[in-house]
């Protein structure tokens, strides 16, 4: 075996009298992968869950280094769509400060630098200030580094936060003393990020995880000076189908546990001056999914209690349950309720009505009002309000022209106020067009799609398009400026976001529609919208660019699937195409809190339906498009030998001679590098290499792009 991929990686390196490098070939080991019908799966040794077996790094290093010889040529290309992304961010950029318990927290950036610096200043930003996490001296000496989440006690005295330097996700708890500058000795490994401390400054609730599964289990009270080994066992979740998570009301009130799974939940919440047991909110009960929260002197729940978009209930006694809830913002079935943060004068509620995320404000007395808009297709978001008295409350804005814009808007007048606008250097955004179309999907469903492009642009059907999807866990994709999107409108492309089933854009049924039995959907709405966009002339038939990642990958492989014949170039970034095989094996992180949103393929029915669109059973002999596959070998979500096999399953069986990459990151895990400026560096190889495939101009300046076709 060894010298096979020694072959391969002596062949990947060098070029061949056609000067076209070869490809790596895997070699094929059957193997038995049980189920209610037992499979052969050739690739199956690819796992390795050390990370350390020479044949499957040998294997890997052979891919990048195929990659690496391909994209030799577009080098220079990559990098100019490097230098103009990184361009049109402001390096010594600033966020708006956030005022906490007499304090006003911020992070800056520092020019060149990857990580940010989090600091505060006591009572007005005139404040000296003080440094809290110097994350660019932290990250020193580390391939990965990342602060996931802080959190500061109640006396502003002590920082808790939860650090990794692996990129798999499994933090580490450390506090630092903050009138002093030194990081105690406390440390508890393979944590959530989630922290809350209680009142007495001296204990500080986390989340401990699985090692193995990396599942959520145990909620844990740690008390500063004492071996994590001693720390007291707060509740365990018996129920793998379950993640937790965990935090304080907006009041401070109370520490809550939130028991989550893909169909229902359940809260448990304690006095955060007195935490020693912790009371049910509501039991858990199927199909029932609900969230509280608590300020001025009552809990105010979003419930799915017949509301399938939920609506909002109020409670003066968290112990009585639903019997003694009373609604407070009724149900509607034009306006999906995606979360909201109570106030003690009113509640903002951030909404999804006709495809866009909205928010709407609702006084004490009754009186209800949705803040103003600018434009078509958009996406507004609540943001850090601390202060539960305060009267405005603080939300982002943007759009696919617009950078994001910091507002506040006073919650009786309706006044909005700019914070922030995010500096976007060299960009002008009167120079693009953002649309919102509807496109007939085969059932006669209208998908909501966003769609940008450079004005002047004629829709006559000869430009190159790239279609992003994602359709999964009720994850709404939001239209959403992006200063990567920019350098392909300036080439002459369209970029159209298509809104597909199984994320909650159009409401809870606009999931229900797009998960298990119905999956299926997701994949066949994406190319209803790419022939819908075609036949419109947005798009060149033959140079239609698809991306999509980790579940979103999902979907690449089934349009693959379905429809590869529709696509010039396909970008599966970290994708979840190994279906069946993972959610057969509970022992694979995630696994069995996923069964209510795929299937559970240990049941006959589960498994015929998930193996007929699973990507990497369906590879057969037939053309491909070009593709692009991105992993991360640390990656805890999508293990990195399911886009591994996936290729070299594909690499045996295609018939065309389209160029498949395969990159793994080393170093990194679902997210990509950490760093502020990492992630472009990917995103600009696979653009560059979808720009060649698609032959659009390698210049942003215009002129007539060439035409490939297959």
């Amino acid at each position: 075996m060894r010298h096979i991929l020694v072959a391969a990686l002596s062949a990947a390196c060098s070029v061949a009298a056609s000067a076209e490098p070869t490809p790596p070939v895997a070699a094929q080991r059957p193997h038995v992968v049980k189920g209610p019908v037992d499979r052969i799966d050739e690739y199956y040794w690819l796992r390795d869950d050390t990370r350390k077996d020479p044949d499957v790094l040998a294997y890997l290093n052979a891919e990048n280094a195929y990659a690496d010889a391909i994209m030799a040529p577009l080098r220079p290309l990559q990098e100019q769509l490097y230098s103009e992304i990184v361009g049109r961010v402001k390096q010594d950029d600033a966020s708006v400060p956030v005022l906490d318990n007499g304090y006003y927290y911020y992070t800056r950036y520092e020019t060149g630098s990857s990580y940010p610096i989090l600091a505060r200043r006591k009572g007005s930003m005139a404040a000296p200030e003080e440094i809290l996490l110097n994350q660019p001296e932290m990250a020193k000496g580390h391939d990965f580094f990342a602060v996931n989440n802080w959190a500061v006690s109640p006396d502003n005295r002590l920082l808790a936060y939860a650090e990794d330097v692996v990129g798999r996700r499994q933090y580490k708890l450390k506090v630092k003393d903050l009138s002093t500058g030194q990081v105690l000795t406390d440390v508890v490994s393979n944590i959530e990020p989630d922290l809350a401390w209680a009142d007495d400054n001296r204990t500080i609730f986390y989340i401990d995880k699985d090692p193995v599964t990396l599942l959520s289990k145990r909620v844990k009270a740690h008390v500063l000076g004492s071996p994590a080994a001693a720390d007291r066992l707060v509740y365990e979740e018996k129920d793998d189908t379950y993640y937790i998570e965990l935090g304080r009301t907006s009041d401070d009130r109370f520490i809550c546990i939130r028991m989550r799974a893909t169909v229902s939940t359940e809260e448990r919440c304690a006095s955060a001056a007195n935490p020693a047991s912790f009371a049910i909110l509501a039991p858990r009960q199927r199909d029932h999914l609900y969230e509280a929260d608590h300020a001025a002197g009552h809990w105010i729940i979003r419930t799915n209690l017949n509301a399938p978009n939920y609506k909002l209930v109020v409670a003066v006694d968290g112990s009585a349950g639903p019997a003694g809830w009373r609604d407070l913002v009724r149900h509607s079935p034009n306006a999906f309720i995606e979360t909201f943060e109570p106030f003690d004068r009113f509640i903002a509620i951030e909404e999804r009505s006709g495809g866009n995320k909205r928010l709407r404000l609702v006084s004490n007395g009754g009186k209800s009002m949705v803040v103003g808009s600018d434009e078509p297709a958009f996406t507004m978001s609540l943001q850090d309000n601390r202060e539960v008295s305060a009267t405005k409350v603080r939300y982002t804005y943007d759009s696919l022209v617009a950078p994001e814009i910091t507002y506040e808007v006073d919650s009786a007048t309706g006044q909005r106020t700019v914070l922030k606008r995010t500096p976007a250097p060299g960009y002008d955004a009167s120079q693009y067009v953002t649309e919102r179309v509807w496109a007939p999907a085969r059932d006669g469903t209208k998908v909501p799609v966003s769609l940008v492009y450079r004005k002047g642009f004629k829709r006559d059907g000869t430009a190159a398009m790239l279609q992003y999807g994602y359709g999964a866990y009720g994850s709404s994709t939001d239209p959403s400026w992006k200063e990567t999107v920019v350098s392909l409108l300036d080439r002459g492309m369209v970029y159209a976001i298509a809104h597909v089933r199984g994320g909650q854009e159009m409401g809870r049924a606009w999931y229900d529609q797009g998960h298990l039995m119905a999956k299926k959907n997701s994949f066949t709405d994406f190319i209803d919208v790419t022939r819908y966009l075609v036949s419109q002339g947005y798009a060149a038939k033959n140079r239609v660019a698809a991306q999509g990642g980790s579940a979103g990958g999902l979907l690449m492989g089934g349009i693959l699937t379905y429809a590869p014949q529709d696509y010039d170039v396909v970008i599966a970034q970290v994708p979840f195409v190994d279906a069946v095989t993972t959610m057969l094996d509970a022992s694979i992180p995630l696994t069995s809190n996923e069964w209510d949103e795929w299937g559970n393929p240990a049941r006959r029915a589960d498994y015929d339906y998930i193996l007929s669109y699973s990507p990497y059973d369906q590879v057969s002999a037939r053309d491909y498009p070009a593709m692009f596959v991105g992993t991360g070998l640390w990656d805890s979500q999508v293990q990195y030998y399911e886009p591994a096999k996936w290729v070299a399953r594909l690499r045996a069986r295609k018939t065309d001679s389209n160029h498949l990459l395969f990159r793994t990151n080393m170093d990194a895990g679902h997210g990509g590098k950490s760093g502020r400026f990492e992630h472009y560096r990917s995103q600009a190889e696979y653009y560059a290499f979808m720009l060649s495939e698609l032959g659009v101009a390698a210049s942003s300046s215009g002129g007539s792009p060439g035409e490939r076709g297959r």
